[in-house]
């Protein structure tokens, strides 16, 4: 075998390697991809199936219950449009209350209820999601 094919061998193979690399890491990636979600979206039917995603917007007021368990809590989250019901079931952030804003990441259930495995909730007064900012604004904008 000449050199030259070695060679020619060598970044076959090496391209080859590359290629099954470059594939690997972005299947993970996009299986460990969440998208975010406003309410007006997830009634609009856009939300993906079977798959974790999130839904960002104001708690809003009056609409947080807790069952006796201590632990499951429902309420609803609203982009001042449309309203998606949340059932979760564990401990809520320090920062959770109603009217403020919140990003809950689950799956909906076929009842339509938003079945949260995470509740974040805003870390100061005046600090707000970038996406649940957006989502809230065209929503108003929407709304005019």
């Amino acid at each position: 075998m000449k050199a030259r094919q070695k060679r020619m061998g060598f970044v076959l193979l090496s391209i080859l390697g590359l290629s099954v690399a470059v594939a690997l890491m972005l299947r993970a990636f996009s299986s460990n991809m969440v998208f975010f979600f406003s309410p007006s979206q997830v009634h609009a039917g856009e939300v993906p199936e079977g798959r974790e995603f999130r839904i960002g917007g104001l708690v809003e007021e009056g609409s947080l219950r807790r069952l006796d368990d201590g632990l499951t809590v429902h309420f609803l989250v609203t982009d001042n449009a449309e309203t998606v019901p949340v059932k979760f079931v564990g401990i809520l952030p320090d920062l959770f209350r109603e009217e403020q804003g919140v990003v809950t990441q689950g799956r909906m259930s076929k009842d339509g209820v938003f079945v949260a495995s995470e509740v974040l909730a805003k870390h100061d007064e005046t600090y707000m999601p970038p996406e649940v900012a957006e989502a809230l604004e065209q929503a108003k904008q929407a709304s005019k």
